[in-house]
């Protein structure tokens, strides 16, 4: 069974899927989040045989629900459940972005700064991380 991940924003959003095993996530492109979206993921769905969707729970430092966007991130997850029959879960995306940049992405971070270098767009790989923690997760407990 393959699985789809989400890194859901207000402007992009980020896809990823794992293999076909439910092993490794890679990402898989990122898309305008706007009224084709929906349409756009039926597609990858249908196409790629997918049997779970994982979306990102955005929170803050001290684990909490991140305010702005926990409510878009629910209301988008009932969209999905509405839309498609497959199963949506959830997986905490704390710091999936900084780590999709990686040490310089880290650094910068710290810094409190910007760099237009940096803000190449990396939703899909954020969204990879997402996936590939709830994959670990799942098998860790299959193994059990």
């Amino acid at each position: 069974m393959r699985f789809l991940g989400i890194d859901y924003g207000t402007k992009r959003i980020g896809l990823a899927l794992s293999d076909e095993n439910g092993q490794l996530a890679f990402p898989n492109g990122i898309f305008p989040n706007d009224p084709s979206l929906l349409k756009e993921i039926g597609i990858i769905l249908k196409k790629e045989n997918i049997g779970e969707i994982v979306v990102g729970e955005s929170t803050n430092f001290q684990g909490q629900p991140n305010i702005i966007l926990s409510k878009k991130i629910e209301i988008f997850i009932l969209e999905l459940q509405a839309r498609f029959e497959i199963p949506v879960f959830k997986q905490k995306e704390f710091l999936t972005s900084v780590e999709a940049r990686g040490k310089k992405g880290k650094e910068e971070n710290n810094a409190r700064k910007t760099k237009k270098k940096l803000n190449k767009k990396i939703d899909d790989s954020a969204a990879a991380l997402i996936l590939q923690r709830y994959l670990d997760k799942k098998n860790r407990s299959l193994m059990l």
